[in-house]
This record gives C-alpha cells, structure tokens and sequence, in this order.
C-alpha cells in the first residue's frame, strides 16, 4: 500500500484526538509584543517541542535567537531523499477587547465545523496541520524525505531574532525546498498557492507640546493640543482621491500586466467575497482596481492605531498624542525612502509649538515567488488530491517578515500553500480556523511530502 494512504488512514481515524491538541495549543496566549506573556511564549515553545520529540523528530531543541525561543526538530531519512523545511509561527496577535469575543480567546471551542481561539488560523492551526501530517507518516510507517521544523515565536513582530540569525549563518538551516503555510484561499474548495506578499513598514508617529496634561477649561482655546493636530494630520495622509499623500509614494510601483489582471479578474476573490469577509462595506478610494487589487497589489497606508498613552480624562488636553501606522509595499518600493517621505510630510505640516516624532517599529520586504517549478507542480498536485480541485495563484496583501530573509540566505523555493479563509478572523475577535480546511490540510501535506521526493530535488542540501 503506497505509505501516503497509510498516512492518511491513521489522520482521518485520530481527527477527534487532533483538533484537542490544536485546542490545547491555542490555550497558551503566546503574544510576543507583550513583554509580560514571555513566560507563555517559553511555555507554549516547550510544548511543541515536547510534541515534536514524541512524534519522532529527533534533534528536537529550543533556540534562543535573541528573544523567544525557535522551535527545531528534524528526521533525516536518507541522503538521497530532498529535504523539506516546515515553517510556522506559535506566536500570535493580541486578543483585543474580551468583550468582542464569543469565546474565551485563550481556549479553543468548538462550534459547529468551526475552532475559535486567538491563533487558531494565524497560524497555529495551519502549521499543526503540517505537523500532523508528520505524525501520521511516522506512525504508520517513515517519511518519504528528510524534514526540518521551524516553529518562529516572533513572526508577529517581524521575526526579528530569526532574521538577524539568518543573515549572520548562525542557525543551521539546510533544505532544497521550504513550505509555509500561513496564507489564505478564497473557499474551502478554491485552495490558492500564494506568490506574491506585500512588504510591511510600520512607524510610529508622537506629536507632543504641553510639558503636561492640562486642564480643558482652563486652557481650552489658548494651549496647542497634540491629539487634535495629529487627527488633522492624519487626515492629510491621503489625498482626496483616496490616494497616498506621500511624495514618490508611487513612483516606483509598477502597473499589474493585463494578462495578470485579467487572471485576477477571473480567479481572484470577487469584490462581493471581500466585503462579506471585512463585514463592512469598502472604501471609496481607487475606483479604478477592484478590491482584490487594492489589497493585494497596490500600497497602501493605515492608521491601526491612536492613543494619548496617558491619564488624560475627559476634559483634558493631552501632553502627547501618538498614532500608529501600518504602510504595506508593493515590488519595487523601498522601505527606507517611504519612511524618509513620511518624516518630510509630517515635517512640513508641523505647527509651531507642537513637535513630531517619527519613530520606525519593524519593517518586513515585500516577496515575489516563482510560479513555475518543481516545487509549486508538488504543491498543485497536493491540493488536487486534498481538495479536489486545481488551486488558483493569488497575491496577498499580508506581509510574512521570514519569507525575504530565506530567500537571501538559503535561496531554495519557497511554496506558500494556504489553509485559512478570509472570513477566519486573523488578528481580529472570534478568530476561528475551518475544521474541514484543517483536515484537508493534513491531506495535502502528506501528498506534498510524497510528491516532493519525484519532483527533482533529490538530496542536494540533505
């Protein structure tokens, strides 16, 4: 019996047994921006690699890198077989407001065909697809390559730690191939091979006049007030067309070939799809691309945040007022001349007796991945086989911060195969992960794992 069916036997009769682990895996509130959850982050890291280690990857260890811990584990089977690396992240957003949850975002529930909890899409669920693909080879028999697992607690903060790890060569990593799965499909039955990831610059803008808070009324009219001009300034960040209001901001974006978007038009997420996923109705900017273009292939810039990070009351002018901004790039653009564009934009607008501040946070490039190849002809087949139908190619407009650096350093082919779907939630309340996509991902890894030994890969990096 070909070993891949054997594999997939053992997954379909332990499926009660794996969604209680990924429940379990979801308990850990394992937010890496927030300094007092390191403690869960080690827990959650030592989890896996208790987990790892029973399933019989050997080598099994956590690294320190230099914040949370890297979660590796290999089984090498033969020097002839290629070598697969796994990436995932066991880091995860913040949960944001309790009150906006239907269900404790720290313990998976059930409901329906559905599992909540914060992570359980990003990307928990769709990594421990892969490692129960894992499990199931090797409880019924052996893989079919040599695999490596890297478990990243900082993919949500950029993967700093990693990074710097892989641009000095200090983390042992050797494959002919890497999968990751932390992207979307349009539908349970549309899966998508993603080849196309925006960049990610993230600043953080203070403006400041008061030495301190002030009264309202006794000030109110004659002192400067940071949170007013900073709404203001906020405001002149785009243009009325609903464009970027950053000189050079497009100077360097290229336009989408019509064949492409003809492609797009056909196969991506239809414009109704997206609004249904966002749960509100679009904005009116760019009339001129569809919304799948807007957030996929065009830049964009957000304000994901604004706080006086003070004890200001309701009839208090704040001292500070700060705001945080999220600028996703496109091919081609540079992180370092847009950040330089928005200090000269805010520099301009600066009143007198308030000061600005422009302070960078991460800042993660943009990817543009191969669509032909052994590797993706793997990946498609896998999806046929799990699925039960052909994946389309779609660009994404998330931002996955390792993605570059592998590129540079191991320049091997990357395959984005994703299990999650544009209503799962990612980063926002009631995040949930489609139980039926979790199986079918198991299914598609194990094929993955099979058809990559024929795919001409052979043991050059075993």
């Amino acid at each position: 019996m070909d070993p891949a069916i054997r594999a997939i036997a053992y997954a379909r009769k332990h499926r009660a047994r794996f969604v209680d682990e990924l429940a379990e895996l979801i308990a850990f509130p394992s937010v890496s921006s927030d300094a007092r959850r390191a403690g869960d982050l080690r827990s959650c890291a030592a989890w896996l690699a208790d987990h790892l280690a029973r399933l019989g990857l050997t080598d099994v260890n956590l690294w320190p890198a230099s914040g949370h811990p890297l979660v590796w584990g290999r089984r090498h089977v033969s020097a002839g077989a290629p070598t697969l690396l796994v990436y995932g992240h066991y880091d995860v957003q913040p949960e944001g407001a309790r009150a906006a949850w239907q269900t404790p975002p720290f313990r998976g529930t059930v409901r329906g065909s559905n599992l909540y909890g914060r992570g359980a899409s990003d990307d928990k669920g769709q990594a421990f697809a892969h490692i129960k693909a894992l499990e199931s080879y090797l409880a019924t028999g052996e893989l079919p390559i040599n695999v490596s697992v890297l478990l990243d607690g900082e993919e949500e903060i950029g993967s700093p730690g990693l990074v710097r790890a892989l641009m000095r060569g200090d983390f042992p990593i050797r494959a002919d191939a890497i999968v990751i799965s932390d992207t979307r499909i349009p539908a349970p039955d549309r899966p998508a091979l993603t080849y196309s990831l925006r960049g990610n610059l993230q600043l953080e803008l203070e403006i400041s006049g008061p030495a301190r808070d002030l009264h309202s009324g006794y000030f109110g009219g004659s002192a400067p007030n940071p949170l007013e001009y900073l709404g203001g300034l906020i405001a002149r960040l785009h243009a009325p067309d609903g464009r970027v209001a950053l000189d050079g901001f497009y100077d360097r974006v290229r336009g989408i070939p019509s064949q492409e978007r003809a492609y797009m038009a056909a196969r991506g997420p239809s414009d109704a799809a997206i609004v249904r996923a966002q749960g509100s109705p679009p904005a009116h900017r760019n009339r001129d691309y569809s919304l799948y273009e807007r957030t996929t292939a065009l830049p964009s810039l957000t304000v994901t945040r604004i706080t006086t990070e003070g004890n200001a009351g309701r009839a208090t002018i704040p001292s500070r007022a700060v705001a945080w901004i999220d600028i996703r790039l496109v091919p081609e653009q540079d992180a370092k001349a847009i950040a330089q564009s928005f200090r000269d934009r805010v520099a301009a607008l600066q009143p007198d007796g308030l000061r600005a501040a422009v302070r960078p946070l991460s800042a993660t490039p943009w990817v543009a991945l191969d669509r032909r190849g052994p590797i993706q002809a793997a990946a498609a087949a896998a999806y046929r086989r799990g699925f039960g139908s052909t994946p389309v190619f779609l660009r994404s407009g998330g931002s996955i911060g390792v993605v570059a650096a592998f590129q540079r350093t191991l320049r091997v082919p990357i395959v984005l195969m994703g299990f999650g779907l544009p209503g799962d939630g990612a980063h926002g309340p009631n995040e949930k992960f489609h139980l039926p996509n979790f199986f079918r991902g198991i299914e598609t890894s194990i094929w993955f794992m099979r058809d990559l030994r024929r795919a001409g890969l052979a043991g050059k990096r075993a």
